[in-house]
This record gives C-alpha cells, structure tokens and sequence, in this order.
C-alpha cells in the first residue's frame, strides 16, 4: 500500500529538513493516526504520503516512497490520485466552485479521472452512502454546515476510489458536533477496508478509531505502535501531544488514590 524507506524532505528555499530519515509502511485497512505538536511535520508528511511533495510543490526529497510498490517520484498526479486521496483541513479549499449541487461535487473528480458516465454515478452514489450524505445531493456545496461541507470532500475523494485515503487534520475547524459526524463518518468508513492515515489533534477522536499511532517530533517518528499503547505513553506529553480524555481521568484518578472499576474509562 504505503511504504517509505529513508524519507526526508525539505520545502523550497528552507534550510532544514522538515521530514527526517522516516521508515514507515501502511497495510491495506489499517487505520494510522498521526499526532504530533504544530510544527512537528504532521502535514508534511500528509503531502508526501499524497505524492504532491515534491511533485506539486517543489522541495527535495530524500529516500523512496512507493505507493502499491511502484515508486511515486516521476508519476503523474492524477494517476497518483486514484491509489492515495488527500483530504485537507479546510473544506473550502478542496471545493471547485464549478458544481451546483453536491452530486455534481461529489462526482466530479472521477468525471475528470475519465470514467465513464455509468461507473462515475456508482462511485458518487457509493460514496455517499458509505458516509451517509445522500440526503445533501441536491444542495448547493457552498451551503452546508463545516461538518456537512468536509463529509462532501471527502466523498468527493472517496468517489475517485483511492485504497488509501490521507486526512490532514479533517476536524480541526468544525465544532463539536462537525466533529462528531466526521467521527462517526471515518467509522464507517474504516469498516469498508479503506487504509487510513489520519493526522488528527484531538486524541479523543483518534482514540477507538485508529488501530495504531504514529507520533512525530521534530519531522522523526518518536512513538509507533498499538493506538491503546501510545495514547496511554507519558512520553506523548514531553512532545507537546495531550492524551485522551479516559487516559487524562484515569491519571487523574489514580493520583488522588481512588479506585477505579475495572473498564470504567474504556476506549
């Protein structure tokens, strides 16, 4: 699926890496979170993941990238599309402003993939039901709640096929109940056997989501394993990463000498 060997990368006209000597392989339905303080290469390596650094920003990259273990370098981003979907931050910037409706939205990066006008409607249609939009298909794009609005980008990269779908930080901007339904969106998803690779702040989201972590700090991987094991490692605290909430209560707890039942701060 995703597999980087040596991987470090450097942005145009900076003089540090921002990426360095990362080895890190992604299976087909795995579900990876990415955590990490702001400036510790989360979106970065969403970029790189997504094969549009350096291809489509510049930068140079060290190391080897494969994706269904053909190398990205060289390859074309729309034939890089159809394996890895990259979903940014802010919906607003993934829009394309041409459609009128959220079909049309939803559609229109496998219209442009070049597919045909039968296997484009199945993919749009399968899209939003996996994340069960399908009531938004008549509605205008540009008016839809933050929750709603990063549900269509999503799909709208779903629809192209991907097997790896990339999200840089997807709630960051919504509230909290944007967030809940991009949460219990990414659920269902997961259970189609879509690999993920969400770079996430917020743990509690990642936490019974994810099947494993991947932490970052200062552009290395520092924690890589079991989501359970490393959201509950108090080394995330000295790389600027706050645990879950169930984690942060049973510390809390424990310190105060209560005694807790067994399960009662359960993913």
């Amino acid at each position: 699926m995703l597999s980087m060997r040596g991987v470090s990368y450097r942005y145009p006209g900076y003089a540090r890496q921002v990426l360095q000597d990362l080895d890190l392989e992604i299976a087909p339905g795995d579900i990876v979170g990415l955590v990490g303080r702001n400036d510790a290469g989360k979106s970065t390596l969403c970029l790189v993941a997504a094969g549009l650094a350096p291809a489509s920003i510049g930068g140079t990259l060290t190391g080897e990238v494969r994706v269904d273990g053909i190398s990205t370098v060289g390859r074309p981003t729309h034939e890089l599309a159809a394996s890895v979907g990259l979903v940014f931050q802010d919906s607003n910037t993934q829009r394309s402003g041409v459609t009128a409706t959220v079909f049309e939205e939803v559609a229109l990066g496998s219209v442009n993939l070049g597919r045909s006008v039968a296997e484009t409607v199945r993919r749009t249609r399968d899209a939003m039901a996996t994340l069960r939009i399908e009531a938004l298909a008549d509605r205008d794009p540009a008016r839809l709640s933050g929750g709603q609005a990063q549900l269509v980008a999503v799909a709208s990269i779903l629809a192209m096929g991907p097997r790896l779908l990339v999200l840089d930080e997807p709630t960051a901007q919504l509230d909290p109940e944007g967030t809940r339904l991009v949460g219990a969106a990414l659920r269902d998803l997961a259970a189609t056997g879509t690999a993920l690779l969400i770079a996430e702040h917020k743990t509690d989201l990642l936490d019974g989501l994810c099947s494993r972590i991947i932490a970052l700090d200062g552009g290395r991987i520092a924690l890589d394993g079991p989501a359970a094991s490393v959201l509950e490692d108090p080394a995330l605290a000295a790389i600027g990463v706050e645990s879950p909430a169930r984690v942060r209560l049973a510390r809390a707890a424990t310190e105060r000498g209560l005694t807790i039942p067994a399960g009662a701060f359960a993913r």
